[in-house]
């Protein structure tokens, strides 16, 4: 087998697995989306955007969320993927054991101390965030706690920045057209 067939083979892996951890759970959107389109959003960005074709970082970006939302553990992932793969995948999960303020702030104390591919992945993920919560954001959020996530995830990238340039264009795009949908829709409930 060639390299690069082994290191679409992990990206596939990485996507199967991904696939059945995230099985039952959707998003908190309002379209009830499956939550595995969110990794594979991600892994996207990464490559379309971002210009990254490294398979760990792609795999790792595919696995992001399986330690903090899911059954998997880094041993699970580490057996399967390998110590690189796992370091990244917990490099951009949080501690749920911790309560949630506390998790937020670490996010932004963190962020400049992560690796280039971590970054990357979070830079990602923090778009895919953004858009999704301007696009169609979960039924019970308040336009004040959509606002909030904004300015919360903006402290977040600020920690990211130097890290991918298209990447983080593609942030501030994507945080300006969310301010401007989400004030509308304040300005719409406010009428």
């Amino acid at each position: 087998m060639t390299n690069e067939l082994s290191e679409l083979g992990v990206i596939f892996d990485a996507l199967s697995y991904a696939s059945k951890m995230h099985a039952t759970q959707r998003r908190k959107d309002n379209k009830d989306t499956p939550y595995i389109n969110h990794p594979i959003d991600v892994a996207r960005m990464l490559v379309t955007i971002g210009g990254i074709t490294d398979s760990n970082t792609l795999a790792a970006a595919i696995l992001h969320d399986t330690v903090e939302d899911t059954e998997a553990t880094a041993e699970s992932i580490e057996e399967l993927f390998g110590a690189a793969i796992r370091d990244l995948v917990l490099e951009c999960s949080d501690d749920k054991s911790l309560p949630k303020e506390e998790r937020k702030r670490l996010q932004v104390v963190n962020a400049s101390h992560k690796s280039q591919a971590a970054k990357c992945i979070k830079l990602a993920d923090k778009i895919s965030n953004v858009r999704d919560i301007s696009d169609s954001p979960p039924a019970f959020w308040t336009v004040q706690r959509m606002q909030e996530y904004l300015v919360w995830a903006g402290k977040v990238v600020d920690g990211l920045r130097g890290a991918n340039q298209p990447l983080e264009e593609l942030f501030d795009r994507t945080l300006e057209t969310a301010s401007m949908s989400i004030s509308a829709r304040a300005q719409s409930i406010d009428e």
